[in-house]
Order: structure tokens, then C-alpha cells, then sequence
């Protein structure tokens, strides 16, 4: 067809071709791709198993934009190089420098072992950008120097706060005293945002180089990150964790082996939901704290009513470091979900500030985040637009809860025991009513005795004389 005659076509009939040959090879890309299913599937299996760090959906950071987004330091590509967090390259510059400077190795001795595992670290994020991707320089880059940052805020945060932080200076903004006092809280926030995560892989080769031990024990970093977060915890065998917040929620779910209690008793089975604290204290449950500080370490035990939960300080960063662990829980699959249903249970049996107050008179909740009614509202917006597993580790100790509370027998004692025993001076008067009852009763019974004996010991009357007729 000449250019002529192809100009009397009339655009609408070209388009219809365009649209035909479009579909057409759509057509033929999907059928290709059913054909190949077995394998299409096996290689996505093999990419999400290594992904584990992750950039939330529009659908969860809209709910709670400041819970995700760091404020001081970005850790890795998801925020690197936003305007408010650019002061903070100079500082990851000069721990960089230090960092090689006391190792006494060169650059290079760390890039080697790095490039052999760059895949795996890019593999660790589930979006990379093209600028990542194609650029694997400027990735190495970004790992190596965050890395070692990451390394020298864990190391240094013990430091004799005597004697100076290692060979900082006295007045380094960021790695001396004032520096911890100041900027090291807003650093162990953001180490905590999923979207702020480092590949655990990365920070066991800088370490392994740095020691010269290609085996560096993983463990000596979980304890790095557990001393960095939980000074005055004993060490922990947490296994191989991904990152730093995959570390720090296998901490705050750990126990002694053995020695978590389980929930125990022949209640009946009750529904699910269950009741605030107020009204499980009303209906003859005593509250009590668990010897561990383990989320895990919650169970019921229906022949004594007692519930135990664990100790938990509740602070500025709470909202922060729960939101973000139930979102790795939620995106990263056979991470479990022991973290949100702990969030779930305490959501239940808070209600309002007056939970929170019972909550803290028997030691479960420690506040430092301010008054009772904001820690309620804080566990209550926990919750939002998250659901609960069905299989929840916490549904034996609902049901098992709300069967003791529909119990007769323990609805009449705890009515009781709220009436009559809740404060000295009901228990006073209690006592007082039963003593003067009881004496009422004595004095009745000895009058009533006394009349008897005084009917016995009267004289008899005299014997009338016989009649005569």
C-alpha cells in the first residue's frame, strides 16, 4: 500500500488494527506464561522467600504517616536521600572513617567479600528502584556506609560515659556523651521502621572482615543489638535473625526454654472476645504479673483465676516499634504473628484510662508516655485496619477466661468480694454486722434459756385440798 493510499485510511480503522494486534499478543504472553506456570511459580517462591525487608502500601502508612517514616537517619535505599535526613550523610561519613581506621584494613578488603554477596542483599529488599538495580557501585556504596554507621551507633552506645566514647571526639555530635543523651534515642527509633532496615547478611560480613573470621558468630551480633536496646539483659540465643527489628521482636518474644506456663483448668469455653480488666477483676479474676517480660508469657489458670501478662514499659516510642513490628509480622510470610495478637489481647481488656490504672497497680503496664487516657488510646489505635489470626496463640486463654467468668459460683464470689471487701472500711463494717448479729443472737438464745431455767426452778403451785361433798 502506498503512502498515499495509506493516508485515505481512516484513523479509527487504524486503531481498531492496533488494538487487534495488541490483544493479540497479550493473548499470546498470558498462554506462554500458563504453559510455564510450574516454573514462573517455583521462581517467585525463591524471591519472596529471600525478601524481608519491605515497603509498606499506601493502604498502612496513611493510617499513621510519622509511625514509618524516619526522622533522623535513613538505613538502606527506601529513604535515602530525603531532604531532612541528608544532615545526617557527613555524620555516616566520618563513622565510615573510623570505623576503617581502628579495623586497620583497607577499603577494598571490605568491597571483595560484599560483592559476593551483593545479590542477596539486593534479594533482602522487596522494590528496588532502577537506580539500585542497574547500579550496583552506588548500592555497594549505600551498604557499606550505612552499614558500618549502624555498626559504630551499636558498638559505641555502651561506651564508658567516664572515659569518652572509643576514639571519637569529646564533642562529636553524634558519638560522644551528649550525642547519646540527644540524638542516640531518635537513631534506635528509626533502626526499628521496616522500611529502615539493613540485611542482617550485611552487617555479619563487615564484622567477619573486621575480625578476620569468615564464621563470625551470628549471635555476637544479636547481642550487640540486644545490649544496644536492653542494657541490663542477660544474653539470648535469638538464631538467625534478619535484620535489627527481626532481632529486636525475637527479644521481646523470647523465654527461658521450658518455661513458659500454659493455660490450664476445665472452665467452660466461652466466646473470644473477652472482658476489660475492670470487669475481669469484677467477675473474680485476680491480675497478676508473669515471672518473664516474654509477650508469650500470657496464660490463665482456672482453678486459682489468676491471668498473668507480662511487664511492659510503655514510652514515646511504643506506638512506633509495635506498629512496625505488626506490619513485618503482617508482610513477611512464616514471621508468625505472636506480636499482633499480643497488641489484640491487650486492646481487649483496655478500655479506658481506668484499665490502665489497674493495669499499673499490679505492675503490667509501666508509663512513661503520660497520663492513663493516652495509653489507652494508644493500644486502642494499635489495632486499626489489622486482623486477627483465627489461630491465634491467644485463643485458648480467651475462651478459657470467658468460661470462668460466666461461672455462677464465681459471678456471686466476686459481687461479693467488690461489695463487701474492696476497701478497710467495708471489711470493718462487714465484721461489725457479723459480730453484732452473732451477738444479737447470743443475747436472744440466753434469754430465752434463762426463761426456760426460771420455768424449772420455780416453785410448785400448791395441791388443792381434796373436795367434800
Amino acid at each position: 500500500m502506498s503512502e498515499a493510499e495509506l493516508d485515505l485510511v481512516p484513523p479509527s480503522f487504524v486503531q481498531e488494527g492496533a488494538r487487534k494486534m495488541g490483544e493479540k499478543s497479550w493473548i499470546i504472553n498470558v498462554n506462554d506464561k500458563v504453559g510455564h506456570l510450574a516454573d514462573i511459580t517455583e521462581t517467585e517462591m525463591k524471591d519472596w522467600e529471600q525478601h524481608s525487608i519491605y515497603r509498606l502500601p499506601a493502604c498502612v502508612t496513611d493510617l499513621n504517616k510519622n509511625a514509618y517514616k524516619p526522622r533522623a537517619i535513613s538505613f538502606g535505599p527506601y529513604h535515602h536521600g530525603e531532604p531532612n535526613l541528608e544532615p545526617m550523610e557527613v555524620h555516616k561519613e566520618r563513622a565510615l572513617l573510623h570505623f576503617l581506621n581502628r579495623s586497620e584494613k583497607s577499603l577494598e578488603d571490605y568491597i571483595g567479600p560484599l560483592r559476593e554477596v551483593l545479590q542477596d542483599l539486593k534479594d533482602a529488599y522487596d522494590i528496588l528502584d532502577d537506580e539500585w538495580l542497574q547500579n550496583s557501585d552506588a548500592f555497594l556504596e549505600l551498604m557499606i556506609r550505612d552499614g558500618c554507621f549502624m555498626i559504630e551507633v551499636l558498638r559505641t552506645s555502651f561506651a564508658d560515659t567516664q572515659t569518652g566514647v572509643v576514639d571519637y571526639a569529646h564533642n562529636d555530635p553524634i558519638f560522644s556523651n551528649h550525642g547519646k543523651l540527644y540524638m542516640l534515642p531518635y537513631i534506635k527509633r528509626d533502626m526499628l521502621m521496616i522500611e529502615n532496615q539493613l540485611p542482617m547478611l550485611l552487617l555479619k560480613t563487615l564484622l567477619a572482615v573486621d575480625n578476620q573470621n569468615a564464621q563470625t558468630d551470628e549471635e555476637s551480633i544479636n547481642n550487640l543489638i540486644l545490649k544496644f536496646y536492653f542494657p541490663h539483659s542477660r544474653p539470648k540465643i535469638l538464631g538467625k535473625c534478619m535484620h535489627v527489628l527481626d532481632a529486636y521482636r525475637r527479644i521481646l518474644l523470647w523465654t527461658e526454654p521450658d518455661s513458659q506456663k500454659p493455660t490450664r483448668g476445665v472452665c467452660k469455653r466461652g466466646p473470644d472476645d473477652i472482658l476489660s480488666a475492670r470487669e475481669l477483676e469484677e467477675s473474680g479474676i485476680r491480675i497478676r504479673k508473669s515471672d518473664s517480660t516474654s509477650l508469650n508469657d500470657i496464660h490463665f489458670d482456672c482453678d486459682t483465676g489468676i491471668l498473668r501478662l507480662p511487664q511492659i514499659t510503655v514510652d514515646d516510642v511504643s506506638e512506633t516499634m509495635f506498629l512496625n513490628l505488626v506490619a513485618f509480622e503482617r508482610f513477611h510470610v512464616g514471621a508468625g504473628n505472636e506480636v499482633t495478637d499480643y497488641i489484640f489481647f491487650m486492646d481487649e481488656i483496655i478500655d479506658n484510662a481506668m484499665d490502665v490504672n489497674i493495669l499499673q497497680r499490679h505492675e503490667i503496664i509501666e508509663n512513661a508516655f503520660g497520663s492513663d487516657k493516652a495509653v489507652a488510646k494508644l493500644f486502642n489505635s494499635l489495632t486499626q485496619d489489622v486482623a486477627l489470626d483465627e489461630h491465634s496463640s491467644l485463643t485458648a486463654v480467651r475462651e478459657t477466661i470467658n468460661g470462668y467468668c460466666k461461672t455462677k459460683w464465681h459471678k456471686w464470689r466476686a459481687a461479693l468480694i467488690q461489695t463487701y471487701f474492696r476497701s478497710p472500711w467495708a471489711l470493718i463494717s462487714v465484721v461489725a454486722a457479723i459480730v453484732l448479729f452473732a451477738l444479737t443472737i447470743a443475747q436472744t438464745a440466753y434469754g430465752a434459756l434463762q426463761y426456760y431455767e426460771g420455768l424449772d426452778n420455780s416453785p410448785s403451785p400448791p395441791v388443792p385440798p381434796p373436795h367434800r361433798s
